[in-house]
């Protein structure tokens, strides 16, 4: 991992049974109590992103989607309705 300068501070207030097993941890990783927190909120961000930016799919599934943006179907008569009211409302600048 880089070496990043560290120039933000983050205070957090947890209770005594958490910050225990949190210094247990880091101890038996061998890390500072800070450097272990700070990796492991990292870890924790890197994962929610992950979660929410990233489209995991079967191998059915990557087929069928594939198909569809290759070959989509004709727009229903509803689509079409709702798209010209839609151009009616929001002109473009």
């Amino acid at each position: 991992m880089p070496t990043r300068r560290k120039t933000s501070r983050l205070e957090a207030r947890i209770a005594p049974q958490t910050l225990a097993r949190v210094k247990r941890a880091a101890s038996l990783t061998g890390s500072k109590l800070s450097d272990f927190v700070v990796r492991a909120a990292e870890a924790a961000a890197d994962e929610a992103i992950a979660r929410h930016e990233l489209l995991d799919l079967s191998a059915e599934d990557q087929l069928a989607f594939a198909a569809a943006i290759l070959k989509p179907r004709r727009p229903a008569p509803a689509m079409k309705r709702a798209a010209a009211a839609h151009r009616k409302l929001i002109r473009p600048r």
